[in-house]
């Protein structure tokens, strides 16, 4: 990564080691460490091969975020094989690290006022219907290093569903279940001893309660049958009373699961809606009326996926979409400054504002780009310092890495799927060997033009990398993703077959040596591919894959929900007749001809552990070609950079055998 400076705005560098934080020593330490930094087809030689290694990201660091004072910074972090949080004053040497309980996945975490850390957890739970994922909440004092559990001792599954967080972080608001059998209440919680306090009961049918940036729990959703109705009151005094009706098809029915931000004391707001052009755009929005007023800001091709208010409540901060890359319009005149210098200090890369303190006299800023895994930077406007703290691999030599690149291409049935393209450096771009590399997801995710690290992996090791933004992929629009909708393991799949075609039609891939790899549903799709369409593919390696859907669904019917359908039944049955075993691999093993890489880490509470046993003996039993491998300390996806590194030396050594790239 090219780190320069310009005029007014210095890159300091700090550290060039991660886990070594030259921010986090005393200030005279921090001031003697600051400088101003001006400005064929063959086998590629061993010195062009980046070691697997260094791929592996070392220390596992990542996600900072700063406090509401700015004096401190939590991030995660792996030490010794177990996940931590990490609480550093800044040019300090005070550290407090918070162990994250075994057997659970950290899904979240942020700070409640200036000295607690909120953070969610899930886990698999055995219960009498089956294994189910549960989520928790804890809170941790980074001054005294108490811990504690927030909630009720018995609960529904999801224990996480934080409405409010008091910025002096005295409280929080949380709605939940007194059981799995009951309508949400919400709850105050003292973060002090996890006193609890309902302030609002629960009530029939509602599952969805809304607070605004003040405290003030102010709308609440309920569904019958297909109608969605509306349940709001303008303040705290006053009773919740029903203002409107949506049923299923009504065109306002997606703006109103996305109103994720009410404006404090006030009927007047934003909301992102479809309703106008097929795109989620940001409007004006009365919550009393349910009038969608004036565009604020959209996007010609691309929905707008998010938007934020300031601390307050009161104002528009700022909206976020994905184009070919993740993007943000600021709305405050500070902030769109500070990220016109940081995009000029920058050049080449994405700058993000990641969090910052309420004053806004220090921000985290995250630099990435596909070539680069990422560093992080403390940015101090009024010393026009931007110091660069720590990097997420600063081992990789970004000149060995490929440049990713976005493109389009058209399916059987004329969609346009967008995708990205990794070709092998120093190497013609003919009859290349070929992997596909689907997201997850499937709804609500897609790919951009971050660094990947198995898309860099492969493509180093000698292959044509794509991964195809395919239908129902996030931010296309309403239409895009209703194609998606009931496809899985239909036309989702056709996009990646599709995808294969287009480039061996352009000359640069060679048919006969493609395999498919992928994690979570993208496990699935590769499992999925090599099952129906042995003539495609050569092999497949799924991480966390999905193998039995009716299995899946029953332990988190969640899964496949998205911004657009309530129910999952809609996702990925679309025909309520369709049988579910139909396109799961682990019920058509019989179908299965090419040899796979089947792994999964035990402590997954996504994709439980489950699916790959049940896969595996079904395997077995049928006497298939597959190797597995499990890893007894990974959630959904690697903490460990040792399994990393084992993950990615059995993948290369896995298409070695059966589908080699030289």
């Amino acid at each position: 990564m090219n780190r320069m400076g310009v005029t007014g705005l210095p890159v300091v560098k700090v550290v060039r080691a991660i886990l070594i934080f030259s921010l986090f020593t005393s200030p005279a330490q921090a001031r003697d460490n600051t400088a101003t930094v001006g400005q064929a087809d063959k086998k590629p030689v061993s010195a062009n091969i980046i070691k697997t290694e260094i791929f592996a990201k070392p220390g596992h660091f990542g996600n900072p975020k700063i406090s509401p004072d700015g004096e401190r910074v939590v991030y995660r972090q792996q030490l010794g094989g177990k996940p931590y949080l990490t609480a550093a004053r800044l040019y300090s040497d005070t550290k407090k690290r918070i162990a994250i309980p075994d057997n659970v996945d950290l899904l979240w975490y942020r700070w409640a006022g200036n000295h607690k850390i909120l953070f969610s957890v899930s886990a698999v739970v055995d219960t009498s219907r089956g294994q189910r994922r549960h989520t928790g909440l804890y809170v941790t004092d980074v001054n005294s290093g108490a811990s504690i559990t927030l909630g009720r001792k018995t609960q529904g599954y999801d224990g996480d569903n934080v409405l409010y967080v008091d910025p002096t972080g005295t409280y929080i608001l949380l709605s939940m279940q007194r059981s799995i059998y009951d309508y949400p209440a919400v709850y105050r919680i003292e973060l002090e001893n996890n006193e609890i306090t309902r302030v609002i009961r629960r009530q029939s049918q509602i599952w969805t309660w809304i607070a605004d940036n003040s405290g003030v729990v102010r709308m609440g959703l309920s569904q019958i049958g297909g109608t969605l109705k509306i349940h709001y009151r303008r303040a705290a005094g006053e009773k919740f009373r029903q203002i409107g009706k949506i049923k299923e098809k009504d065109d306002l029915e997606e703006a109103l699961l996305d109103i994720s931000h009410i404006v404090s004391e006030a009927d007047e707001g934003y909301v992102l809606s479809n309703k106008k052009t097929g795109r989620f755009a940001l409007y004006k929005f009365n919550y009393l009326t349910r009038e969608v007023g004036e565009m604020v800001f959209g996007h010609d091709e691309n929905d707008i996926t998010g938007f934020n208010l300031n601390d307050s409540g009161t104002a528009l901060e700022s909206v976020y979409f994905t184009d070919s890359r993740d993007r943000i319009k600021w709305f405050d005149a500070d902030l769109a400054e500070h990220q016109r210098k940081l995009d000029k200090a920058l050049p080449g890369q994405e700058a993000w504002i990641q969090s910052k303190s309420r004053d806004g006299k220090r921000m985290i800023v995250y630099v990435t780009s596909s070539t680069d895994p990422g560093s992080y930077y403390l940015y101090e406007p009024e010393l026009k310092k931007l110091a660069w703290f720590a990097s997420l691999n600063d081992k990789l030599d970004t000149e060995k890495l490929a440049r990713t690149e976005y493109v389009k291409y058209d399916a059987r049935d004329g969609t346009t799927i967008p995708a990205y393209l990794t070709l092998p450096k120093n190497r013609p771009a003919e009859n290349l060997p070929l992997v596909i590399l689907p997201h997850g997801g499937p709804f609500g995710v897609r790919d951009t033009l971050d660094y990947n690290t198995e898309a860099q992996f492969l493509a180093n090791r000698g292959y044509a990398v794509l991964q195809p933004n395919y239908r129902g992929s996030d931010s296309y629009g309403e239409a895009f993703y209703k194609k998606g909708s009931g496809e899985i393991g239909r036309a989702m799949q056709d996009d990646l077959d599709d995808g294969m075609d287009w480039l061996v039609g352009r000359g640069m891939v060679d048919p006969d040596r493609v395999c498919i790899v992928g994690g979570s549903y993208g496990g699935y799709a590769a499992l999925w591919g090599v099952t129906r369409n042995p003539e495609r593919y050569r092999c497949a390696a799924s991480f966390a894959g999905v193998t039995d859907w009716d299995k899946q669904l029953s332990y988190d019917g969640r899964f496949l929900r998205s911004r657009y359908e309530r129910e999952w039944q809609d996702e990925i049955r679309g025909d309520e007749e369709f049988d579910l075993d139909t396109v799961s691999p682990a019920r058509l093993v019989a179908q299965l001809e090419r040899p796979i890489l089947l792994a999964h880490g035990k402590k997954d509470s996504t994709v439980p552990f489950s699916q790959f046993k049940f896969y595996r003996s079904e395997l077995e039993k049928a006497g298939k070609d597959a190797e597995y491998i499990v890893y007894e300390s990974e959630g959904h996806g690697f903490s460990d950079s040792e399994n990393e590194k084992d993950w990615l030396d059995k993948l290369e050594a896995f298409l070695n055998r059966h589908n080699p790239a030289y």
